[in-house]
């Protein structure tokens, strides 16, 4: 970049006012412009200052900071990053701040912040990139996103594997919500820590008319039912019988991430061949570009987010260049036409 992404650091820890703005001054590109103990203080900032993007902590006095982002996404869209506690309460509270607009999160440690903090530095400025660049949009309305009615399947033989990560928790939940009772059986890789994971599918459960759940060993996936890799495992799928399962394993990350995309549609390209549809996601990185490869190689049909509807086009960018997307799509248009290849099929996919 030409001109360093300005940032100001928003939180009401002395300790963090100072560990934050020392492990962003690591990254030549990145200038951090001022530190605000509360969201009134920040508010003048904003306007004085015009920050690119803003770090935000979650639980502040005075004002906390789910309260503080609704206003800065109704009235100045800007570009957040969450400073968040890895606690079920710090995932509930993240969850909500990206609903609300959030491009992305971090969690702090539970343990030894002075000395474990810093060791996040690489992630955080890659986060405050990503955010530079992002699409952030005002927050001043909500979609409301009904699902299709049911379609009639000869079979129920094709699966549906996501790959997602910065801009995923809200794209997922408008995809999955477009989808009817009786849709293909669902994998998906969101790039997300192990305790969010549980909440991120029970929220979006809540408005779906599938059934979606943080994936377990050996569950079965079937129609209507969309499974999320836990937050600290690969999810894979494995054939038994007649039957696809989900196989979850603790080896290593996969091009920089547990869960890794590239894990999961590999997987299902070895399990599924052609029965199966990948769609690549909304995210920062290439995870998922070498998967969704493979996936189109086997006769899978491929799908990317295109440019325009993606918060951060990363991932779909990466899996296009490579050669791995079949048909680039808006945000909108992917439910229908999974739909459509599915049906048309009549629930079996083929070459």
């Amino acid at each position: 970049m030409a001109r360093k992404i300005r940032t100001l650091v928003v939180d009401d820890s002395a300790l963090m006012r100072m560990l934050i703005p020392s492990m962003l001054q690591r990254s030549p590109h990145i200038e951090v412009v001022g530190a605000a103990s509360n969201p009134f203080a920040a508010r003048e900032m904003i306007k004085e200052l015009n920050p690119d993007v803003i770090t935000l902590d979650v639980e502040m006095p005075k004002m906390d900071g789910i309260s503080f982002l609704h206003k800065i996404m109704t009235l100045r869209p800007t570009p957040v990053v969450m400073v968040s506690s890895l606690t079920q309460k710090g995932a509930d509270v993240t969850l909500k701040a990206l609903e609300l607009g959030a491009i992305d999160f971090i969690g702090k440690p539970t343990l030894d912040l002075e000395k474990n903090m810093p060791l996040l530095a690489d992630e955080l400025i890659e986060k405050v990139r990503a955010a530079a660049v992002s699409k952030v949009r005002s927050h001043t309305r909500k979609v409301e996103v009904k699902a299709a009615a049911p379609v009639s399947f000869d079979t129920t033989e094709a699966l549906v594997a996501l790959g997602a990560s910065t801009g995923g928790v809200e794209t997922l939940g408008r995809l999955l919500g477009a989808l009817p009772p009786n849709a293909p059986g669902i994998v998906i890789a969101q790039h997300m820590p192990a305790q969010f994971t549980k909440q991120f599918a029970e929220r979006i459960n809540k408005h779906c008319a599938v059934q979606v759940a943080e994936a377990e060993q050996g569950q079965r996936i079937r129609p209507g039912t969309a499974w999320i890799a836990p937050g600290d495992r690969h999810l894979e799928v494995r054939r038994s019988g007649a039957d696809y399962v989900c196989r979850l394993t603790e080896e290593p990350p996969v091009s920089g991430h547990r869960p890794s995309v590239d894990v999961l549609f590999n997987s299902v390209a070895k399990a599924c061949g052609a029965q199966a549809i990948g769609v690549i996601l909304t995210g920062m990185g290439r995870d998922g570009a070498d998967g969704l490869k493979t996936m189109r190689d086997a006769g899978c049909r491929t799908i990317g987010q295109d440019e325009a509807t993606s918060l951060v086009y990363g991932m779909p960018k990466a899996a296009f260049d490579a050669g791995a997307v079949e048909t680039q799509l808006p945000e909108d248009k992917i439910p229908s036409v999974i739909l459509r290849i599915v049906s048309e099929s009549g629930g079996v996919l083929r070459i």
